[in-house]
């Protein structure tokens, strides 16, 4: 049974589900920093998913990375998987403009997180409504 690491729960704010992968947003307003979760348990790895859940994995990754991008004007998408803090296979899927916070630079330990507020999410929200249909889920209570 598919359970989400306890510290993606506690950093992260629920979006919904593409048919492989949980949708996260981080709790940073510093960036549109989104994660994707493939609901498969004790799985820590991509090759550790059979054929069919990587290719899947990489479909919901580059149609969200894609979304992204024009949806909130990135300059540069980052896209990337590491696991040395939390080790359930997580994808980051993070918006990066010449004038984030952090740019050039990494945004991991860049600066504290600044959590959102709740018009932001709103908006964030809104603007994901418009852009993710057919298989993409959203979670239940989102404004």
């Amino acid at each position: 049974m598919f359970t989400l690491d306890s510290r993606l729960q506690q950093d992260c704010l629920l979006v919904g589900d593409f048919p492989l992968c949980r949708l996260l947003l981080m709790n940073d307003a510093s960036y549109p920093w989104f994660i994707l979760v493939p609901r498969r348990e004790e799985v820590s790895e991509i090759f550790q998913l059979d054929g069919a859940d990587q290719r899947q994995l990489w479909q919901e990754t580059s149609l969200l990375a894609e979304t992204l991008k024009d949806t909130f004007a990135a300059d540069k998408m980052n896209v990337a998987t590491l696991g040395n803090v939390v080790s359930q296979l997580h994808m980051h899927v993070i918006v990066r403009r010449c004038d984030d916070a952090a740019w050039p630079a990494p945004v991991w330990g860049r600066q504290p997180a600044r959590p959102y507020e709740d018009a932001q999410i709103r908006e964030i929200i809104d603007k994901l409504r418009l852009v993710l249909t057919g298989d993409f889920q959203f979670a239940g209570g989102l404004a």
